[in-house]
């Protein structure tokens, strides 16, 4: 793949937090491409790893050792000051509008912050005219500018968010869990809202979130993390029909189905215990404690991403052969 066509890339990322209990893995060895104009899913079981894994790739948190590449450049140890022109490459639109809003000033002054550290335009006239042309954007009208983040619903508030995100016009933008707090009615508006600016802007987005049916309908490509590491990743298609990982076909599986009739028939892989700590992961596979096909052999090899199919990647000793196990047992 030439370098042109990849936005930003992590190679054996780790991000690791001393607690008084011990170090928290949270990020223990990630490695992804974000590629231009794609949206790359990234999906787990809170805890996994994966809002780390973005808060890493903007350097908000500080990698512990890997590399992190944004548009062709190592940022990996980049100061704080240099860090600043990163801010403008990378833009992040947060779970929770109402905490990521200044609620002291109107919603204007948040859109145009970006605009300001940047220097992005000349005069309050120009700001101001910039600020209501994001709103357009997003789908606001211009006078929402003068109000305060109370004063909105909560799909206004994200469609603020997503519009302080586009000021700086980034490479790419984080999406952390960004209708995780939204009404579904909501959720569906603000999705379209994404894909339709993805498609008139050429966006590209990592888009993190635990659910399932909205990473299928926005992403290009699926990365499924566990404690800390990816354990699969493909398009929707191959992992929505052919999952490889027990992982991810326990997570497929928890998802309902919207014919009743179906939805009663079907019987659900059902986990048992807890995810572990990240303080003190199993050896060998992290999956295993919790995989009803684990071997012995499970125990004592800490398996790789490989590759089971064109462009499909799983982290299991019996990648495919587990899953189908699992499914004929269910079905028994």
């Amino acid at each position: 793949m030439n370098a042109p066509d990849v936005v930003a890339e992590l190679d054996d990322l780790r991000v690791w937090f001393p607690t008084p209990a011990g170090v928290v893995r949270a990020v223990d060895g990630v490695s992804l491409r974000v590629r231009r104009g794609e949206t790359l899913g990234l999906v787990g079981e809170s805890g996994s790893g994966k809002s780390t894994t973005g808060l890493a790739l903007l350097r908000l948190v500080d990698p512990t050792s890997g590399r992190v590449h944004v548009a062709g450049q190592d940022v990996t140890r980049w100061s704080r000051r240099r860090l600043r022109g990163l801010r403008r490459r990378v833009a992040m639109v947060f779970q929770d509008p109402q905490a990521s809003l200044d609620p002291r000033h109107p919603v204007g002054a948040s859109i145009a912050e970006p605009l300001v550290v940047h220097r992005l335009t000349d005069g309050g006239a120009a700001r101001r005219k910039r600020v209501g042309e994001l709103l357009d954007m997003v789908g606001l009208r211009r006078e929402v500018a003068e109000r305060h983040p109370h004063e909105l619903s909560g799909g206004q508030r994200q469609r603020v968010g997503i519009a302080r995100a586009l000021a700086g016009e980034p490479d790419l933008v984080v999406l952390d869990e960004p209708i995780a707090s939204l009404d579904l009615s909501v959720q569906a508006q603000i999705m379209n809202l994404l894909r339709g600016l993805q498609r008139d802007l050429g966006l590209t987005y990592l888009f993190i979130a635990h659910d399932l049916a909205a990473v299928e309908h926005m992403s290009d490509r699926v990365a499924v993390m566990y404690l800390g590491r990816i354990v699969e990743s493909g398009t929707p298609a191959q992992i929505w029909r052919e999952p490889a990982h027990p992982y991810t076909a326990a997570l497929l599986s928890a998802v309902p189905v919207a014919d009743p009739r179906v939805e009663r028939q079907r019987r659900r892989i059902i986990l048992s215990g807890d995810i572990p700590s990240p303080i003190d992961p199993p050896s060998g596979c992290r999956f295993r404690t919790r995989c009803p096909q684990a071997r012995e052999d499970c125990a004592d090899v800490d398996p790789v991403l490989a590759e089971v199919d064109p462009g499909h990647d799983a982290a299991c000793l019996y990648a495919g052969e587990a899953v189908r196990a699992m499914r004929t047992e269910t079905a028994g």
